[in-house]
């Protein structure tokens, strides 16, 4: 009984020291952290607007009349002078017949006024007539020349109107369905449109800016953290589906003043819409290229947090395995990524999962993964453990022998 007891006791006091040794029982938490470098970064403003024809003409009548026929399918594309419409020409024709003929009378006139002025310019000489009758020969003769004149603008007046029977269409487009069909009454600039005709390509997208934006980009140039990637602007657009349009567009104008009411100033670009995918209404967001911050470092947005201060801070884990919290000067986003000021280092490892579960000065095992840009979710791992070659110990059975793992 003594020596089973005194085996109990040396068992006992094994498992109490087995117990207490340092690290029994317990284990390193996993976490994901992506390894940032600097880099040069495209900055680009991402601002919503609407596409807009870059022409569009209203179709009226100039002459009063009513319409015999509709020329064009509706929907369809159409060329610059391309007849549209016709309105009865008949009272037109006859007013320029009328005007053709007034015409002829008055040049009619000309040849025997001037005969007359010539043969008072000889007998003048002689004292054959006097002063007064020749005066009264070159005011006829002027006269006759006035009418002739005068004939020819009514000939042209009425030839204008006769022209305007035949409704062409101003600009090249595509034409949208008539609200007028042949027999109807028109009139001269009548408040009804006929149609409508839109150029689609090239097409606009006016977008808008805060100027708070601009402000801030302005002085990052200034100061040298941004340099301007030319004055060829591109323009990338993003689609309402989601998206990206394949033809890159340039920058036309912004506009030289701040809305008072938004806080906005307008900006217009211009985009190539050879297949006309792109319609006049539609909702966008343009990516404008406004230049390159070399030597920035990209932090994903799922690894920024705020600390009790409200400010943004990251865990970034050490060299021997411990977590560190750093705090960070976050500038604009880049896409599902933070564009990092200060507060980041070259190589420096940024937990971007499972930092809810870990502390300052933990002792973690880092698993490289990869981000998502576009999404900003984990999308695989590249390695299982930041350091290979140090051994993480688990918990033993009492009496059994220490296990490593990888």
């Amino acid at each position: 009984m003594l020596l089973a007891g005194g085996v109990l006791l040396g068992c006992g006091q094994q498992q109490d020291q087995g117990a207490g040794a340092p690290g029994a029982g317990r284990s390193r938490p996993e976490v994901g952290v992506v390894t940032v470098h600097p880099q040069s970064v495209a900055i680009t403003a991402e601002m919503p607007g609407r596409t807009t024809a870059s022409l569009v003409a209203e179709v009226r009548p100039q002459v009063g009349g009513l319409i015999k026929a509709r020329l064009f399918q509706e929907g369809s594309e159409v060329k610059a002078g391309e007849a549209l419409y016709t309105i009865d020409p008949a009272s037109y024709q006859a007013s320029y017949d009328s005007a053709v003929a007034s015409l002829q009378k008055a040049e009619a006139a000309v040849p025997s006024a001037q005969a007359k002025v010539e043969r008072y310019q000889t007998l003048i000489k002689q004292n054959a007539v006097s002063k007064q009758d020749y005066d009264d020969a070159v005011a006829s003769l002027a006269q006759a020349k006035a009418d002739v004149a005068s004939a020819k603008a009514s000939v042209a007046t009425a030839k204008i109107n006769l022209d305007y029977t035949v409704i062409t269409a101003p600009i090249s487009g595509r034409i949208d369905k008539s609200s007028l069909t042949p027999g109807a009454l028109v009139t001269a600039g009548q408040d009804t449109v006929l149609t409508t005709i839109r150029t689609l390509d090239p097409i606009n997208v006016d977008v808008t800016q805060s100027s708070t934006n601009l402000l801030n980009l302005r002085q990052a140039i200034k100061e040298g953290r941004i340099k301007i990637s030319g004055d060829n602007v591109k323009v990338r657009l993003k689609l309402e589906n989601g998206t990206l349009y394949p033809h890159p567009g340039t920058l036309e104008f912004t506009s030289s003043h701040v809305d008072t009411t938004t806080g906005t100033y307008g900006v217009r670009v211009e985009f190539p819409n050879p297949d006309r995918l792109l319609l006049p209404g539609m909702y966008v967001r343009a990516l404008v290229e406004e230049g390159v911050a070399p030597d920035s470092f990209l932090v994903p947005q799922r690894g920024v947090t705020r600390n009790t201060k409200g400010e943004q801070v990251a865990f970034v884990v050490t060299a021997d395995g411990k977590v560190e919290q750093r705090v960070l000067t976050v500038g604009r986003s880049v896409g599902n990524s933070w564009l990092v000021g200060d507060g980041i280092a070259d190589g420096n490892r940024v937990v971007v999962e499972g930092s809810q579960f870990v502390r300052t000065g933990q002792d973690v095992t880092a698993v490289e993964v990869v981000v998502d840009d576009t999404t900003g979710e984990v999308r695989d791992r590249r390695q299982q453990g930041a350091r290979p070659d140090r051994a993480t110990t688990h918990a033993a059975a009492p009496g059994a022998p220490a296990t490593k793992a990888d």
